[in-house]
């Protein structure tokens, strides 16, 4: 496929959508569970494969129209580069300037990464409106 300069409004409700029928799916189980170990292990888990998701939903995006400047899109970048290829660890990225104080999760290099549910859904929100901002 061909990069993307534009996404269809349609398309981006369509993603979002099916990650929210993702977060509502975990949140039920959850709440089922009730708040033992085994939830405790799995949230992390859970929603640092949907970043994955996320980022795989516009992976065909041109880095050009995304920018370099360290927002919530490069944030997800260097997530899913640190996920897949640094073992949970955050990794910088030389051509992003991500500077943490003004990123969403506000994550160090070196630092672990364990994204909670509350934290996926400031991600998720910034990371949405930012593909809105630059790709509709």
């Amino acid at each position: 496929m061909l990069g993307v300069k534009t996404y269809e409004q349609d398309y981006i409700d369509r993603c979002r959508a099916a990650v929210k029928k993702r977060v509502s799916a975990y949140r039920a189980v959850a709440k089922a569970a009730g708040e033992t170990k085994e939830i405790a292990k799995l949230e992390p888990l859970f929603f640092n494969d949907l970043v994955l998701v996320i980022d795989s939903q516009f992976a065909h995006r041109l880095r050009g129209v995304e920018g370099k400047d360290g927002n919530p899109v490069n944030e997800v970048t260097m997530l899913q580069d640190s996920l897949l290829q640094n073992d949970g660890v955050f990794t910088e990225n030389k051509t992003i300037k991500y500077k943490p104080e003004n990123s969403v999760l506000g994550l160090e290099p070196g630092d672990k990464i364990a994204i909670s549910d509350k934290e996926f859904a400031k991600l998720n929100k910034a990371y949405f409106a930012e593909i809105e901002a630059r790709f509709t």
